[in-house]
């Protein structure tokens, strides 16, 4: 999978929550990452395997919303936000396989027709007659 340029990617800080004192109502550590799905050159099924994986993330007009807060520092949240969406570009880019439709074998079958013999048995057994 071809990395995203970088005009496509956006970043925006904001307060966090969470651990980190007094330094938590200073700094804006948070890193809210904006990806442009709809504006990258990839193909529709990748597109759409995104937009899958993405779920909730993803807005009506094709962005990808990533955010990180759970660093201290805003330079490792904004790692972090990255590597969550490079993991999610890769994720997309593999295909699924194809599901190869089997049939069980015929000792399978025999074997479900012998236990259904048996319980159909065990039932007849435990009614009990008419006369009693």
């Amino acid at each position: 999978m071809p990395i995203p340029p970088e005009s496509l990617i956006s970043e925006s800080f904001l307060r966090s929550s969470g651990p980190g004192g007094q330094n938590v109502n200073k700094v804006a550590t948070a890193v809210e990452l904006r990806f442009d799905v709809g504006a990258w050159e990839i193909t529709t099924d990748v597109k759409q395997r995104l937009r899958n994986l993405a779920g909730s993330r993803m807005t009506i007009d094709d962005v990808l919303v990533i955010q990180a807060r759970e660093h201290r520092s805003q330079a490792k949240n904004r790692e972090a936000a990255r590597a969550r969406l490079m993991e999610l570009l890769a994720r997309a880019a593999v295909a699924p396989r194809k599901r190869r439709p089997t049939r069980p074998s015929g000792a399978a079958r025999e074997k479900r027709l012998v236990q259904k013999k048996m319980r159909g048995q065990a039932k007849r057994q435990r009614r009990g007659s008419i006369d009693d």
